[in-house]
């Protein structure tokens, strides 16, 4: 039987929590602060932490720094649960070295799922190292060595080439040597081909924090669709040959990378899946969403993007969408200002069919 130590101050959350996770057959040690979670952490070595970001004594980040300063628990997986979702308190609770970061309210299946799949993977990586120990004396504390996707991100961050695109600049063409892999510290990129009439199709859009421009380590593979600028942004280069060094060094890193883009697979899937069956008002009404989500946009905010790229993500044309848009609007789904797109019903956008 796995042990969960819940660190979380809410007395009510940290008991229901506690039962949740006992119904589901884990032994649970809680602690109503961060202070004594610190303690508990150390004593009873837990296979893994859920621990609350705001907290008297001791915060969680505080909490995620002591351990991860301990050799005997700076490996025990560690997640934070916290009611913020703001990106740069996702980006620095990632940056100490936690694991996954769930917001309040959770769904019960939501809370497993994540500490099911860090388990598992803590097992992988376990596994991994073991594989990798040698009989000879190794310099385990080479410092060049990345541990994992979120020290990969500020390594690009840090050492990485800058470059800034105002909306609409083209970052690289399609056919175009593929010499480099950005990082996206700022704004949103689209990537997109052209089909057999000229028409663009947008294949993927790339938010803040997510990589850009894979295509083979291998071979000198092209770049295999074109890449512009949505709104003003800045990415970290670095090259390929780079890239690979630091892959070949480490292993977790390798399998973290191959799990990030397997998931963005399987949403590309869904996306071709969408545009090939739903209507032209769900496809619309999900294209919509999308850009919400990507763009950081809350029910109400305006959402400044052109009816072309819309069209292009929906894949139809931008004169049916246009019609639908009028729809959404004389519905009340929508509002619509000039290029400016405002949700006013969150729930009924959802349920376009």
């Amino acid at each position: 039987m796995k042990t969960i130590l819940l660190i979380e101050d809410d007395t009510a959350l940290r008991e229901n929590t506690a039962e949740l996770l006992e119904l589901s057959d884990y032994k649970v040690i809680t602690s109503p602060n961060g202070k004594v979670g610190i303690a508990k952490a150390k004593e009873e070595k837990p296979d893994i932490i859920v621990c609350d970001i705001m907290m008297p004594e001791v915060d969680g980040y505080g909490v995620l720094e002591a351990l991860s300063y301990d050799i005997a628990t700076n490996h025990i997986p560690f997640i934070f649960l916290s009611a913020k979702t703001e990106h740069k308190e996702i980006r620095k609770g990632m940056d100490l070295g936690a694991d996954d970061y769930l917001t309040k309210p959770f769904e019960e299946e939501e809370l497993l799922s994540a500490i099911e799949s860090r388990l598992a993977k803590a097992a992988i990586l376990s596994k991994v190292v073991k594989d990798q120990e040698l009989p000879t004396t190794t310099n385990t504390s080479d410092d060049s060595v990345l541990r994992n996707l979120h020290e990969l991100k500020n390594f690009f961050d840090d050492h990485g080439e800058i470059s800034k695109f105002k909306k609409g600049e083209v970052i690289y063409e399609e056919g175009e040597h593929s010499n480099n892999i950005y990082l996206i510290l700022k704004g949103v990129v689209k990537s997109h081909k052209m089909d057999e009439n000229g028409k663009e199709l947008i294949t993927t859009l790339y938010k803040t924090d997510d990589f850009l421009g894979f295509t083979s380590f291998i071979d000198n593979t092209p770049y295999l669709e074109s890449a512009t600028a949505v709104e003003d942004s800045e990415l970290a280069g670095i090259s390929k040959n780079n890239l690979k060094e630091i892959l070949e060094k480490s292993k977790n890193i390798s399998l973290e990378l191959m799990e990030l883009l397997t998931d963005n697979l399987s949403e590309i899937k869904e996306q071709l899946l969408q545009m090939a069956y739903s209507s032209v008002r769900k496809k619309t009404a999900q294209t919509i969403l999308q850009f919400a989500d990507v763009l950081n946009k809350k029910p109400k905010d305006n959402i400044k993007i052109s009816r072309n790229d819309l069209a292009s993500v929906a894949g139809i044309a931008t004169e049916s969408l246009i019609r639908t848009l009028s729809s959404f609007k004389k519905d009340g789904l929508i509002e619509i200002e000039g290029r400016n797109i405002k949700i006013l019903d969150l729930p009924g956008l959802q349920l376009v069919e």
